[in-house]
């Protein structure tokens, strides 16, 4: 994709040097400024903020991966909608009625003041426990914060709208954000269908199943918490049809060959884990400043956009590409987990090898140890064992699937690049560390297969939940595509 670059030029013409015929001389200055871009343009800030935000939601409100995904993509749809208004083609996808401006007005300051308020707009209203910071922020940036201007001939006002028009085209669309929901009982995110396992933590009658695992709580007790947002599959998707349209066929089931093989290659990888995979699992299960599957692909985002000098136009088009993409991805998701109901390995071990002596994991200072099989558990802080929701598809496998997909098709090349630092264990057994790893991450296909596979070296996934799940992300990728080839006024086409 061609950068773009803005070239101002201001021409101060003043007379005043007196020269000795007694006539002025014109003096001209030319200033030339170069639009701020990578980490300096206003979309890459903005990108940071919801990083930041995500951040604090994860400390608040412990891991809520649908909720804040659907945040992220509320806010990216917030930011495009408004930025539209002053591109030459592009098409709003909430923001109806409200006139493009006028090429004269198309300008990197209009833009930069409508997508700031769309963003502070947005953001107050999805990660509201944040807004000071939100309001601190405009004001660094020379924007006022209490200016609520709904004047569509301003960017002020074009802002405000766009997020306006988001807010509003969301409520009633199956999140429950608002406790609306019918069967709700006014909470925001509460279980509106009434999901209840077959199974319980004590008593697994449907091995099949989803079971409820206990968890530490941190004070000597513990707790089985139940399904995360059950409902999920019910919210309306941004560019796909349904949630279900690329529902992957069913998962492998107890007594099969591919299951017992399955199960056996979970128990296998966790007796022979190395420091360097211990890492791949911990930053792949926490990601940076555990901003969830969603806010993880936004940051490796911003990895290309710090890469390739990326333009406000450039960086506003790609995270909403990006994530529309984790959002709906997880819309599907949740559909697929929803309707199989299926086992994690954390039941499915116990189901076939207890009363069986295998090695396996014993916990933070334990190490690999002979035990028992029904003592099996995942590579996972005992404070939060295992994701509390049913295994098929693996959520990291369809949003890494579809976030990698999306980068290499927006790219137009595989070559990702990025790195990260781990210290091996940190994240786990802190007090039994392992030695410092460097996780490289040379293409997105790479990247998003080791984000998959780490759910099953950690224990968390069989494989067929990692494989589905990829090629369940990848679809939606290529699906939301022709989606925002439409809305950004170009051809639908790969």
């Amino acid at each position: 994709m061609k950068q773009t670059i803005l070239v101002i030029l201001t021409i101060s013409i003043f007379f005043g040097c007196k020269q000795n015929n007694n006539k002025t001389k014109p003096v001209t200055s030319i200033e030339i400024t170069e639009e701020p871009k990578g980490v300096e343009n206003i979309a890459f800030k903005w990108g940071k903020m919801a990083l930041n935000a995500q951040a604090n939601d994860t400390e608040r409100f412990s891991p809520r991966p649908t909720v804040t995904s659907r945040y992220l993509g509320l806010i990216f749809v917030s930011i495009f909608d408004a930025w539209s208004r002053f591109d030459d083609k592009a098409i709003p996808v909430y923001l109806k009625d409200i006139d493009r401006r006028p090429i004269n007005e198309q300008t990197l300051s209009n833009k930069e003041i409508a997508i700031s308020y769309a963003a502070f707009g947005a953001m107050n209203e999805y990660y509201y426990s944040d807004k000071a910071m939100f309001a601190e922020f405009m004001i660094e940036l020379g924007l006022d914060p209490t200016n609520t201007s709904l004047d569509p001939n301003t960017p002020e006002g074009i802002g405000n709208l766009a997020a306006k028009a988001v807010i509003e085209a969301r409520k009633g669309d199956g999140a429950n954000q608002y406790g609306e929901e019918e069967g709700s009982n006014g909470t925001p995110y509460f279980d509106y269908i009434g999901y209840s396992p077959v199974n319980s933590p004590d008593e697994n009658i449907d091995p099949d199943r989803w079971q409820p695992k206990y968890f530490s709580d941190g004070k000597g007790g513990k707790y089985a918490p139940g399904c995360l947002t059950p409902f999920w599959d019910k919210v309306k998707p941004i560019a796909l049809k349904s949630a279900d349209q690329f529902r992957p066929g069913p998962p492998p089931k107890i007594g099969s060959e591919q299951m017992e093989k399955e199960v056996q290659e979970v128990i296998d990888l966790q007796t022979n884990l190395t420091d360097y995979q211990k890492a791949l699992v911990e930053f792949m299960r926490d990601g940076p400043k555990s901003v969830q599957q969603a806010g993880h692909w936004l940051k490796f985002a911003q990895d290309i956009s710090k890469r390739d000098d990326h333009t406000l136009d450039q960086d506003v088009k790609m995270y909403f590409y990006n994530q529309i993409v984790a959002m709906d991805a997880f819309i599907a998701n949740w559909d697929s987990k929803m309707y199989y109901d299926s086992a994690r390995p954390y039941a499915l071990v116990h189901e076939y090898y207890d009363g069986k002596i295998i090695k396996a994991w014993a916990g933070e200072g334990k190490g690999m140890k002979d035990m028992d099989g029904s003592e099996w558990q995942p590579y996972s802080p005992s404070i939060f064992l295992c994701p509390p929701f049913p295994s098929y598809t693996s959520g990291h496998s369809t949003i890494s699937g579809g976030c990698a997909e999306a980068l290499k098709i927006w790219t137009g090349s595989e070559v990702f690049g990025s790195e990260a630092v781990m210290v091996a264990g940190a994240l786990t057994e802190p007090n039994h560390l392992g030695d410092t790893i460097t996780l490289k991450f040379p293409t997105f296909t790479e990247t998003s297969e080791m984000a998959g596979i780490s759910r099953v070296l950690g224990g968390y996934h069989i494989q067929s939940d990692n494989i589905a799940g990829l090629e369940l992300g990848r679809n939606i990728a290529r699906e939301n595509w022709k989606f925002y080839k439409e809305h950004i006024g170009e051809s639908n086409q790969i």
